[in-house]
């Protein structure tokens, strides 16, 4: 791992209650940083930077993030600041990169050669045994990857990555797994990968948390891939970040006839690279390990999104200039004492009932035939059931047989 900067225990809580303070981002920390000095200068100055702002700013305590910090080292854990050793390389590079990262594992993967993986949270059979064979491929060739610990597509990912490596970008704190179905593989995670963070300890994630981890998900790679994503998603956001951040970008084809494939295929259409096999990602990545100098370039290729398609700001980022107004959104404050965040508007899964098994079935089947061993996996049933709703499914019309067994759904 190259050299960095090396922070001092009162400097680093002084970085932390900085990016902690109501309405500072990234961009504002490193423009605060800039101006004064250091984080120090820069917390002493918002009093009167913020009198003559005509705006009320809660400054993060020295008490509070003593107690984030104490926090996070009971979990084993620890706070990482951008530019230190241990701070990861290609998320430096981006343009707003969290001042500090919440880490818990091994901070050495970080510093490996890393591709991103992301997908549908409500994943196709075929989808999910197409992930894991990826990512053991992408990792058996030394890669270390990276995904976002949601239900689907991300599961998989890191299930199959966990012996080479992974690691885990969290919504919101390291101590608020999201979601709890996934605390066991977070453990596991970190046992043998990393679960990074930049939200406080105890912040629930709310809606406007993921489009800021998806950043850092694609920021940590040198390519992200795209497994199975309706048109308007938050891979698509991911996707979008890697090429902002001049990272390449694989998307894997699928059928017209699912909803599933539809952002995936438009991803290929606007330039992205067709992905069928960890080969894909490996061969057009390996170039750039070997020229350094090419590892974090310009924004990518694919073609611009439509303004519709713009994002909404993922927080409030005051540079402490006196013609900055108040944001109408108390909400995008980070100090998770003070500001109660909103419920999420996801809903967690709800336990498959018998009666439901087979549109659940129907959920997990595509136009792409699945072998019956995965689909049988992704139900979480057992094979004697899937075996009986199957045979409904099938004298309904709803299911065809392949020759060699794979099972698809009828369109």
């Amino acid at each position: 791992m190259a050299a960095g900067i090396a922070l001092s225990d009162s400097q680093r809580l002084d970085w932390l209650r900085l990016i902690r303070s109501e309405g500072i981002g990234p961009r504002g920390f490193r423009s605060l940083t800039n101006r004064f000095g250091g984080a120090g200068a820069a917390l002493e100055a918002l009093p009167d930077l913020a009198r003559q702002a005509g705006r009320s700013v809660r400054i993060c305590s020295l008490a509070e993030a003593e107690r984030e910090t104490e926090g996070l080292a009971r979990l084993g854990g620890r706070f990482i600041a951008l530019g230190e050793a241990d701070y990861p390389r290609p998320l430096q590079a981006i343009d707003a990169a969290p001042p500090v990262l919440a880490l818990l594992g091994d901070a050495a993967v970080l510093g490996r050669p890393a591709v991103a993986m992301v997908g549908s949270r409500n994943a196709s059979a075929a989808g999910l045994a197409l992930t894991r064979r990826l990512a053991r491929e992408i990792g058996e060739a030394g890669f270390i990857v990276v995904s976002g610990l949601a239900r689907g597509i991300d599961t998989a990912v890191h299930e199959a990555s966990l012996a080479s490596g992974t690691v885990a970008v969290l919504a919101g704190g390291l101590d608020r797994i999201y979601p709890a179905q996934n605390s066991g593989l977070a453990a596991r995670i970190a046992r043998s990968g990393a679960l990074v963070s930049e939200m406080p300890l105890g912040w629930e994630p709310r809606a406007r948390d993921f489009p800021r981890r998806n950043r850092i998900v694609s920021g940590l790679a040198l390519g992200t891939v795209v497994v199975e994503a309706a048109r308007r998603s938050g891979s698509l956001i991911t996707a979008r970040f890697a090429n902002e951040q001049g990272r390449q970008v694989f998307a894997v084809p699928g059928s017209p006839l699912d909803p599933r494939a539809e952002g995936g295929n438009h991803l290929i259409r606007d330039g992205a690279t067709l992905c069928t096999a960890g080969a894909d990602v490996v061969e057009a990545l390996q170039p750039m390990l070997e020229r350094p100098s090419d590892l974090f370039g310009a924004p990518g290729l694919l073609r611009e999104h439509a303004a519709a398609d713009a994002l909404p700001p993922l927080w409030d980022d005051w540079d402490g200039s006196s013609a900055a107004e108040p944001s109408s959104s108390a909400a995008a404050g980070l100090m998770p004492v003070r500001f109660a965040p909103s419920p999420l508007p996801l809903d967690p899964p709800r336990p498959v009932e018998d009666g439901d098994l087979g549109p659940h079935l129907l959920d997990l089947l595509s136009p792409t035939p699945v072998a019956l061993d995965d689909l049988v996996r992704a139900s979480g049933r057992s094979a004697r059931e899937v075996g009986r709703a199957l045979v409904e499914l099938e004298l309904a019309g709803a299911v065809l047989r392949h020759p060699g067994g794979g099972l698809s759904r009828v369109h």
